[in-house]
């Protein structure tokens, strides 16, 4: 089963430290060696991109930052794991990380399966 984590933090925390980057990559690293990464990234911020709504049968365009949102998209993995109990642990080894290499900063994880579409024929 795949699972995404999705992170989600307060906008403008600041840059993250490189020692937290480097160890990201480990984690990925570390996935990847036991047969369950699939992909992760990061996001620039709000104020690189843009919201695409369709609300009343019309779409409208803002470009961010967006600053009525308390917490910004900052990043996501994919794992491709046998439980959610695992994807969960997996973004726990994530956050750990942030308390070690990057004290204060504060964001949620939200663990989220995936909906595989069956082949097209």
């Amino acid at each position: 089963m795949k699972f995404m984590t999705i992170v989600k933090h307060r906008e403008n925390q600041g840059a993250p430290p490189a020692s937290l980057i480097q160890a990201i990559g480990q984690l990925g690293v570390d996935a990847g060696q036991k047969g369950v990464f699939v992909e992760m990234g990061g996001l620039m911020p709000s104020a690189a991109g843009a919201e695409v709504a369709l609300k009343g049968g019309k779409i409208t365009v803002t470009d961010g930052p967006f600053t009525e949102a308390r917490e910004v998209f900052g990043g996501w993995a994919v794992y491709n794991v046998p439980s959610k109990q695992e994807a969960i642990d997996w973004a726990k080894r994530f956050l750990d990380l942030h308390t070690e290499h990057w004290p204060g900063f504060e964001a949620t994880v939200e663990v989220r399966q995936v909906m595989e579409m069956p082949p097209q024929s």
